[in-house]
């Protein structure tokens, strides 16, 4: 079995000018298609879920077996992290007690004295157990589980006050947005994003790998751009949906699900999947962690 802290390879990603994918999940067939993309691009993954994908799946042992479970069955070699994406509070604890490897505790809609008293409590309870905790400052824009969130880039000192609670990596609004970009979306701000990189390193006296949200859709020369500034980790969830989406749309629009036997779930669901892995595979390849196992 290969499932491990995201610390150590979100680190790494940093300091080797890479970055780590990470993979929402929504069920057990976006699962298999996450490991075996990895796998055979031999790339360290983070395969990460929402509290509603969560709910949608079943509850959190349920989303940490069926990873741990597919990851032996399936005979994966590289690393893999199984990780809370936009936890609230209860949800980060949950999570640790689940046996999650790594938690995003998002206490961005809350005042911030109080997000950073209660990342102080998940820091705490996670680092007890060898689990990664990832924390924001500045909201992604759009909406997550609830959590809504303008666009706002996050200030400096946001950012060197929430560094400082002993947090593995860092989400920074920089601009990016989650679901679908609009026709006037003005890019990111990457000069912020660098602004915020140097602050930060030169007071943790190390490389802090920083997390792009929100990475389905932006261009990829912001994306690498983005990585050589500092970004080492770079979500992705919605691209999949859509390739999804239109793997399966294409085969019932052209009646291929009418014919034999075609009406098996395990069939019908089948050009969707294709379009998961073929999608995943196209972003390893931009954010550059292929062959890094």
């Amino acid at each position: 079995m290969t499932i491990v802290a995201a610390k150590e390879m979100v680190q790494k990603a940093r300091d080797h000018g890479y970055a780590i994918s990470a993979f929402n999940t929504n069920n057990l067939e976006w699962t298999k298609a996450i490991l075996k993309t990895a796998q055979a691009q031999q790339a360290p993954t983070i395969i990460a879920a929402s509290m509603g994908a969560i709910k949608y799946m079943g509850g959190y042992r349920t989303v940490a077996n069926l990873i741990r479970n597919l990851d032996e069955e399936l005979n994966i070699t590289v690393p893999i992290a199984i990780h809370l994406d936009h936890g609230d509070y209860e949800a980060a604890k949950q999570a640790i007690q689940a046996d999650f490897t790594s938690v995003m505790f998002d206490g961005s809609n809350l005042p911030l004295a109080e997000s950073l008293s209660k990342t102080n409590e998940i820091v705490a309870l996670a680092h007890a157990r060898n689990i990664s905790v990832e924390a924001e400052v500045g909201t992604i824009g759009g909406e997550e589980d609830g959590i809504i969130g303008n666009g706002e880039i996050a200030s400096v000192e946001d950012a060197l006050t929430m560094a400082a609670t002993g947090i593995d990596f860092l989400a920074a609004g920089i601009g990016n947005i989650h679901g679908q970009y609009p026709d006037n979306w003005t890019g990111l701000k990457l000069d912020h994003l660098q602004e915020l990189t140097r602050a930060v390193d030169a007071a943790s006296g190390y490389k802090v790998p920083f997390v792009l949200h929100g990475g389905s859709g932006i261009p990829d020369d912001q994306i690498r751009r983005a990585i050589e500034l500092g970004i080492a980790k770079v979500n992705v969830n919605t691209e999949a949906q859509l390739a999804f989406h239109q793997g399966l749309r294409d085969f019932i629009l052209s009646n291929q699900d009418l014919e034999g036997k075609n009406y098996d779930p395990r069939k019908l669901l089948a050009p969707g999947v294709l379009g998961i892995e073929t999608a995943l595979t196209e972003r390893i390849a931009v954010f550059g962690n292929g062959h890094r196992a």
